[in-house]
């Protein structure tokens, strides 16, 4: 099995992988309900990815993962407690966690372009912080 190391170098790179797809924030207003419903899926993705890197880090270092139906709030919170990231990294990842929840409970004809946009604009921003910060599992 791969080490840690490279574990979290793959997700990284499918993270990466993934952010390039995303539209523009100004063509988000453009786009068709399928293609809204692309982008909303491809924001799911970036943000399971960056769960699954926390989820490998806190197996590694023995820790229990949270489990029940909040588990992917106490888990950056978990995170947080284990100085893997800190609480500026947990505030970029918030509005992401809300989207992951909103988006594997709603229809795709709930999404919305508008809602949609700051996640777009500040992806790239949010997983450079998260990366720096889990730099020493890298």
């Amino acid at each position: 099995m791969a080490d840690l190391k490279e574990r979290v170098n793959a997700e990284i790179e499918n993270i990466n992988d993934v952010l390039v797809k995303l539209p523009s924030r100004e063509k988000l207003s453009g786009l068709s309900v399928l293609e809204l419903a692309g982008t909303a899926a491809l924001l799911h993705n970036f943000y399971n990815g960056i769960e699954n890197i926390l989820k490998q880090i806190l197996i590694e270092q023995k820790q229990k993962l949270p489990e029940g139906e909040a588990w992917h709030k106490e888990l950056l919170e978990q995170a947080v407690k284990e100085k893997i990231i800190s609480t500026q990294g947990l505030s970029g990842l918030r509005d992401y966690l809300a989207f992951r929840h909103f988006f594997s409970h709603a229809y795709a004809l709930d999404l919305s372009a508008e809602r949609m946009e700051p996640l777009v604009k500040n992806a790239v921003n949010v997983f450079s912080v998260f990366k720096d910060e889990i730099k020493k599992f890298r």
